[in-house]
């Protein structure tokens, strides 16, 4: 049994080093991968945030995979030349200009290159904009985003019907082992789904439904 475990190991490092290797914007050189029964830990240097991310999201999309732990740091910000001051100015700069962020809603703060966001908003896509509209800047290390969901209309008492018919409806999810529970604005997910990508959905579709403030996604991936 632990020879059997071993090996999958293994071969499960393999297959994520070779896809880090394959992805044209991640620089791998200067990154580890550990497996250890089914979790991958990835550690080293990168040159930005954007490739942080892409790492951890090319590690997920790798068969066999069930977390991803991730403790690379972005390498030297001060080399791109941008004080926190002037990442302030842009990132706020930037906020402005998104389209799916509402005008006047989220506000920028930085610190030893990290951007924190701060406001409210009253969908989840629109605090993940807001995330996406600042970490390509230079010299930004890490995102914190502190914006509060604040629904504009309560969650409804047919919320739990309209999650499930939305499970059903797509075409990426197996609704047959996805369980959506529903307590007020919160919903809970249970269950087990064959992808990191198909958990990811399921937990988009959730936060789709009207009055939603709160998504906990607990499906297991499963090998």
């Amino acid at each position: 049994m632990t020879l059997t475990v071993r090996r999958s190991d293994k071969d499960l490092q393999t297959n994520v080093t070779d896809e880090l290797l394959f992805d044209s914007s991640i620089d791998a050189a200067h990154l580890v991968v550990l497996a250890n029964g089914g979790v991958v830990t990835l550690s080293g240097d990168v040159g930005s945030l954007p490739e942080r991310h892409t790492a951890k999201r090319a590690a997920m999309r790798v068969a066999g995979v069930q977390a991803v732990t991730v403790d690379i740091v972005v390498r030297d910000p001060g080399a791109s030349g941008a004080k926190d001051s002037d990442i302030a100015e842009a990132a706020n700069q930037m906020l402005s200009w998104a389209v799916d962020v509402p005008s006047d809603t989220v506000k920028a703060g930085v610190r030893d290159h990290v951007v924190t966001l701060s406001g409210t908003v009253n969908w989840q896509y629109q605090r993940e904009a807001a995330t996406r509209a600042v970490m390509y800047l230079k010299g930004v290390t890490a995102v914190a985003n502190t914006i509060r969901l604040i629904a504009t209309t309560p969650a409804s008492d047919d919320l739990k019907a309209a999650i499930d018919g939305a499970i059903l409806r797509n075409a990426q999810l197996d609704s047959h082992q996805i369980k959506a529970d529903v307590n007020g604005a919160e919903v809970t997910l249970r269950g087990s789904v064959r992808s990191w990508a198909e958990r990811r959905q399921a937990e988009k579709v959730s936060w789709s439904g009207s009055g939603v403030t709160s998504v906990k996604n607990h499906l297991t991936v499963t090998a």
